[in-house]
């Protein structure tokens, strides 16, 4: 069994966070475009699309990332959607207000299970107590885990 440990479900929610970060107003078509990349759809038919690709490449289950924080209903769908080829994963940011009440929903309601912190995007170091209060609501559910991103984060488009 092959599995993939790190995949970004770049969704229409993720292109419509980067271009309000942008703050140029762009489309998902345009913003698409621009990148040379297909328009990724509905979760369920961008689900489909990374189906086609773990089966094209002998892959049998994948890490299905959320790759902006509020993102986690798209990855929560296509995990709903694919159960078996997907294990759901999420960004968090644990400087946002709300990030306790975010991840207890995302690992309680939505069946992700694991939250992903990436301290040099969000500028919250990880010995932080903000971290240690996610690392707890996540640790209080069975079967879930904290992934790190570790390092400088560069994203082009922004």
């Amino acid at each position: 069994m092959l599995n993939d440990s790190h995949c970004h479900f770049f969704s229409t929610q993720f292109f419509n966070t980067l271009s309000r970060q942008r703050g140029r107003g762009d489309t998902v078509t345009a913003l698409c475009q621009e990148l040379q990349w297909d328009d990724p759809g509905t979760p369920d038919t961008l689900a489909d699309r990374w189906v086609k690709e773990l089966d094209a490449n002998g892959v049998t289950r994948t890490a299905l990332i959320a790759s902006v924080p509020g993102d986690e209903a798209s990855v929560a769908s296509a995990v709903a959607r694919h159960p078996a080829r997907f294990v759901g994963f999420f960004m968090v940011d644990p400087s946002a207000e709300e990030a306790v009440a975010r991840v207890t929903h995302a690992v309680t309601t939505l069946g992700l299970r694991v939250a992903c912190f990436f301290p040099a995007m969000h500028h919250v170091a990880l010995d932080d107590p903000r971290v240690d209060r996610l690392v707890e609501a996540v640790a209080a559910q069975p079967g879930t885990a904290v992934f790190v991103h570790c390092g400088v984060l560069s994203v082009g488009v922004r």
